[in-house]
C-alpha cells in the first residue's frame, strides 16, 4: 500500500503569543493532548498548532485569527497554518501548488474550539471540534450592583495582566471615542497602572475624527467631567484617504459594518503611527458590545431578543459551529469580526489588546441572566449595559463613568451621511472586488 507522506507549514508568528501561566510549549502541548480542561487552562492570547505523526491540533483564543489549507501532492498532503489568507496563497504559490487555491478553500479555526485533522491522504476526513471553553449561563444574581463589580473586576484583572508584560518605559494607548465600552477600558487602565505604581503619564487616549466627528466632542467631554481631559489626544484624517480596497485587503473579508469599522481603525492606525514612529501598545474595547449583547436587533432580520439572550455567546460565535450559517472560511460572530480590529493594528506594526475577548470576562457575562432582567425587553437590554458597567467602574476604580448613547465607531469618526460618500456599504460588492483579489 502506498504510504503518504504529510507536510506541515507554520507561518504562525509564535512572538504574539501572550500566555501568563505557563510557556508557549507548555500550552502547546495541552492542545496536543486534546483535552478541552487542558486547554480552557492557557490563560492569555494564542494561537497554537501540534502535531503529533498524521494528527493535527489548532486552537485559538478570540483575538487570535488562525487559518488553515489542505494542499494535495503526490506524495501526500500538505497542510498550511497561518493568520492570514494572502499568506497562504504566497506559501501555496512559492510551492507551485496555487493552481488548487481559492479563498473560499481556507479555513478558519473558530475561537473556542480545539480542531483535531487526520493528514492521511486523499479525500481527506472533516475536521472534528471540540469545545474548550463553554461558560455557565445564567449562573448570577439579578443583583446590578454585583454584577457590576464581578464583570468589571474580571477585566481589571486581565488589564493588569496585560500591564505587567509590557517594559515600563513603553507607552500605552487607548482607542477612545468615550462610550461605555472604551470608557470603562481606559478608566481601569488609568486605575490599575496607579495600583501598579506605574506612571499614568504614559497613558494616552486616542480618539479618530475625519471631520465633524460626535466621538471627538464626546471624548473631550467624558474626560474632561473626571478631570482627566490631559489624556486625550485627537487623531485628525481626511475622509477621502479611506481606501476600501485596501480595507478589504487588509482585513480579507467582506462584511459592511467589519469593513467600515476596519476603515476607521486603518485611519486611526495610520495617524497614530505618523505622529509616534515607535509606538506599539494599543488596547481597546472590541467585544463589549458582544458580551453584553447590545447591539440593534431590529438592523438584523434573523434575531429576536429570545434567540439573543437564550443563545451561549451568540455575538461570540455567531449561530455556532456544526450549524447550517456557521462559516468554514470565516467562522462567526466575534470570532469571525475581531478582524477588523486585530488586522489594521498589526498592518501598522502595533501589539493590538482587548480585555472584553478574555473568556474570563465572557465567563462572567455570559453568566448574567439577560431573560430575568430584561423580561425580554429589547429596550431593557439596550439599557442594561451601562448600568452594570458604570456601577462596576464605580466599585473597583471609584470613579462615576459618564454613560452616553451606544455609537458604532466608524459613525462616531464621521457621520453616516459623509462616510456613505466614501463607501457603498454593498456586501455583494465588497465580496466581489475581495474575490477580484486572486483571480
Amino acid at each position: 500500500m502506498h504510504s503518504y507522506i504529510e507536510r506541515v507549514v507554520d507561518l504562525l508568528d509564535p512572538s504574539l503569543n501572550q500566555i501568563h501561566n505557563m510557556t508557549t510549549e507548555e500550552a502547546r502541548q495541552r492542545v496536543l493532548s486534546g483535552k478541552a480542561a487542558a486547554v480552557r487552562e492557557i490563560d492569555g492570547s494564542f494561537a497554537l498548532m501540534a502535531r503529533d505523526g498524521k494528527t493535527v491540533r489548532l486552537a485559538r483564543s478570540m483575538d487570535r485569527p488562525m487559518r488553515y489549507f489542505l494542499a494535495k501532492r503526490a506524495a501526500g498532503p500538505a497542510l498550511i497554518v497561518a493568520d492570514r489568507i494572502d499568506t497562504i496563497y504566497n506559501q501555496l504559490k512559492a510551492e507551485g501548488l496555487d493552481g488548487q487555491f481559492h479563498p473560499s478553500y481556507t479555513r478558519m479555526v473558530p475561537a473556542h474550539y480545539i480542531v483535531e485533522l487526520q493528514l492521511i491522504g486523499c479525500p481527506d476526513p472533516d475536521p472534528t471540534y471540540t469545545r474548550y471553553f463553554t461558560p455557565q449561563r445564567n449562573s448570577l444574581s439579578t443583583d446590578l450592583d454585583d454584577l457590576g463589580c464581578r464583570y468589571i473586576g474580571a477585566l481589571a484583572d486581565e488589564i493588569a495582566k496585560w500591564l505587567k508584560r509590557i517594559p515600563a518605559h513603553e507607552p500605552i494607548g487607548v482607542a477612545f471615542s468615550g462610550g461605555i465600552d472604551s470608557g470603562a477600558v481606559f478608566l481601569v487602565t488609568y486605575h490599575v497602572m496607579r495600583q501598579l505604581g506605574m506612571s499614568p503619564s504614559r497613558l494616552k487616549a486616542f480618539t479618530l475624527n475625519l471631520g465633524d466627528g460626535a466621538d471627538v466632542q464626546q471624548a473631550q467631554k467624558f474626560l474632561e467631567q473626571l478631570g482627566l481631559g490631559l489624556f486625550l489626544e485627537p487623531i485628525e484624517g481626511d475622509l477621502s484617504s479611506l481606501n476600501i480596497a485596501e480595507t478589504l485587503r487588509v482585513v480579507e473579508d467582506y462584511k459592511p459594518l467589519d469593513i467600515e469599522c476596519a476603515a476607521m481603525g486603518l485611519a486611526l492606525c495610520r495617524g497614530i503611527r505618523a505622529r509616534y514612529p515607535d509606538w506599539k501598545h494599543l488596547v481597546d474595547g472590541d467585544g463589549g458590545d458582544e458580551n453584553l449583547k447590545d447591539y440593534p436587533i431590529e438592523e438584523n432580520p434573523e434575531l429576536t431578543i429570545r434567540s439573543v439572550v437564550n443563545n451561549l455567546m451568540l455575538y461570540q460565535e455567531g449561530w455556532g459551529v456544526g450549524r447550517i450559517k456557521h462559516s468554514l472560511t470565516y467562522s462567526g460572530g466575534l470570532s469571525r469580526s475581531y478582524l477588523r480590529t486585530y488586522a489594521p493594528a498589526r498592518h501598522f506594526g502595533f501589539a493590538g489588546f482587548s480585555p472584553f475577548t478574555r473568556p474570563n470576562v465572557i465567563d462572567v457575562a455570559e453568566g448574567i441572566p439577560f431573560e430575568t432582567l430584561t423580561d425580554l425587553s429589547v429596550e431593557k437590554l439596550y439599557a442594561l449595559k451601562g448600568e452594570i458597567v458604570a456601577r462596576g467602574v464605580k466599585a473597583i476604580t471609584g470613579i462615576t463613568m459618564p454613560v452616553f448613547t451606544k455609537r458604532r465607531f466608524q459613525h462616531g469618526a464621521v457621520p453616516v451621511e459623509r462616510l456613505r460618500q466614501q463607501t457603498s456599504g454593498e456586501e455583494s460588492e465588497y465580496r466581489k472586488q475581495f474575490l477580484g483579489f486572486y483571480n
